[in-house]
């Protein structure tokens, strides 16, 4: 990274940043109080808005959200007249998975082999941290050279929607000139990346019903319908034979004209086992960033510890299909119900009901926030060039703030590089990731106010 006052600032705050990260990872909050408690959550909101007034934020204040969450707002005024920009991050996390599969715990900030894991390391706890350290780099420099709100979401991995449904009941409090979300991902480390676009989601529960209960399969099977072989078949149904996702009535064929995503580069990504074959068809780019794709992400039927000899009288799943840009996430709910009610063999009875939902977005990369973030980012990034990627998750807030404010632009930018392995075991990030982030939008903030 070139020296500049700006940058020289930002590395002399990582050790503040990796205390204040250490700091934010170790309250657990998980926005599901069902297995986390509240008070997780609220310390770490608490935390947040203590940060923020520490920087001069005035109105802070901790918004309760209709789904039981909060969301830390603050604001800090820039000089007359200036630009406002919103920076977004969320605090709430995704649970931990199995913690015996952790080299270390998973809510005690870690640094191994240049690298600090934790979960939400990278997403999203890391975000507000890059902030942070932008705007302390502006002060510390020039001053802020905009105006600045900051939101911090409570419940974004659970996908509630408390967020969006606060904000367009209170159209004014998020309102911007540009609007930063800091929850994605370089494509690689050390390329700097904007998302320029996003998949959506819905989420559908089955439940298949065939018996009054369950009956002994020696006396009974071979003839009384298996609910649990009926959701089988059913879920099956939405694959193809190469895994490619089949929605009846939902295009699958649409592809992508960005970057380019090369086929090993994925399977070491993703950790495929050796002689495991990708599924669909496509460019793999083509696969996660512009077609659906359907994934079941769980099925209540009884463990095979304690099994008995029995047909099932019911079965149920949860089914999450991501939804390419383009493609409204209303009527693809609709297009999965019916493709599950008509798929399900021998009469069984059939029920779905849709969990949540979110649409999918797509930037305008023409606008003066992507010149002024591309030349940011040649600085932060000597000699690599700003590159545009999809994403293939879902942050449904995007369309919420589009809809509402049809003339802010909005960048996506952040943490989550696929070394951060966001979501599963061992999640981390990159400290020089964070740094050179924090650089980029600090001097984005800079070059924005001037354009």
């Amino acid at each position: 990274m070139s020296s500049n006052p700006v940058a020289e600032t930002v590395a002399s705050l990582m050790p503040r940043a990796r205390a204040e990260l250490a700091e934010l990872v170790a309250f657990q909050s998980v926005a599901d109080f069902d297995q986390y408690p509240k008070s997780e959550s609220e310390g770490a909101a608490n935390w947040i808005a203590d940060a923020l007034r520490a920087e001069g934020f005035t109105d802070v204040a901790l918004l309760d959200t209709p789904d039981g969450t909060q969301s830390v707002y603050g604001y800090l005024p820039g000089p007359e007249g200036a630009k406002t920009v919103l920076l977004y991050a969320h605090y709430d996390v995704q649970p931990p998975l199995d913690e015996a599969g952790w080299t270390s715990p998973p809510f005690e900030l870690t640094e191994r082999d240049g690298r600090w894991y934790g979960r939400g390391a990278a997403d999203c706890k890391g975000g507000l941290i890059m902030h942070l350290l932008a705007l302390r780099a502006l002060k510390a420099d020039s001053g802020v050279p905009v105006n600045v709100k900051v939101i911090a979401e409570g419940s974004e991995e659970q996908g509630t929607g408390g967020l969006e449904r606060y904000a367009e009941e209170h159209p004014e409090l998020l309102a911007a000139d540009t609007i930063v979300i800091g929850d994605t991902g370089n494509f690689r480390v050390g390329l700097p990346t904007v998302t320029s676009t996003l998949r959506g989601m819905t989420l559908v529960r089955i439940q298949v019903d065939t018996l009054e209960g369950n009956l002994h399969s020696g006396q009974f099977g071979g003839a009384a319908p298996d609910a649990l072989a009926a959701l089988i078949r059913v879920l099956d149904s939405l694959r193809a034979e190469d895994g490619s996702t089949t929605v009846d009535g939902l295009p699958g064929d649409s592809v992508w004209d960005g970057l380019a995503y090369e086929e090993e580069q994925f399977r070491k990504d993703a950790k495929v086992l050796d002689g495991v074959e990708l599924i669909g068809s496509g460019t793999v780019a083509d696969r996660i960033w512009a077609r659906p794709a359907v994934t079941v992400l769980g099925i209540d039927c009884p463990p095979v510890v304690g099994a008995t000899p029995s047909v099932q009288a019911g079965a149920r799943a949860l089914v999450s299909l991501r939804v390419p840009p383009g493609v409204d996430a209303g009527e693809a709910t609709k297009l999965l119900q019916a493709h599950l009610e008509a798929h399900t063999p021998w009469g069984a009875r059939v029920s779905t009901e849709q969990i949540g939902q979110g649409q999918a977005f797509r930037a305008d990369t023409t606008s003066p926030a992507y010149r002024a973030m591309a030349d940011a980012m040649a600085v932060a990034y000597p000699g690599q060039d700003m590159q545009y990627a999809g994403q293939g998750g879902s942050i449904p807030l995007c369309n919420t703030l589009a809809a509402l404010y049809p003339q802010a632009e909005i960048l996506l930018i952040g943490l989550s590089e696929p070394e951060a392995q966001i979501h599963a075991l061992n999640e981390s990030v990159s400290p020089e990731e964070l740094e050179r982030l924090s650089v980029a939008e600090a001097l984005f903030l800079r070059n924005y106010a001037t354009d």
